[in-house]
């Protein structure tokens, strides 16, 4: 998936790589960003506390995202 916003959608990335997007998990929908890391050669989302924590995320939890960019 990584590749084919890159090939897509990367005029829109703003500097090291970041790109604006919304994000939905469970019932919780926030404004955030990716970034793509060189060296995975894909892109991150990171998940703020917050967010993990409203949703009960933990590290062995498989969980459903929706992006729009």
């Amino acid at each position: 998936m990584s590749k084919e916003i890159r090939e897509n959608l990367g005029f829109l990335e703003e500097g090291w790589g970041r790109l604006k997007m919304t994000a939905k998990i469970g019932n919780t929908q926030w404004e955030t960003a990716i970034w793509f890391d060189t060296k995975l050669d894909t892109y991150l989302l990171p998940l703020k506390a917050e967010i993990r924590k409203k949703e009960k995320i933990t590290t062995d939890k498989e969980i459903e995202i929706v992006i729009w960019i």
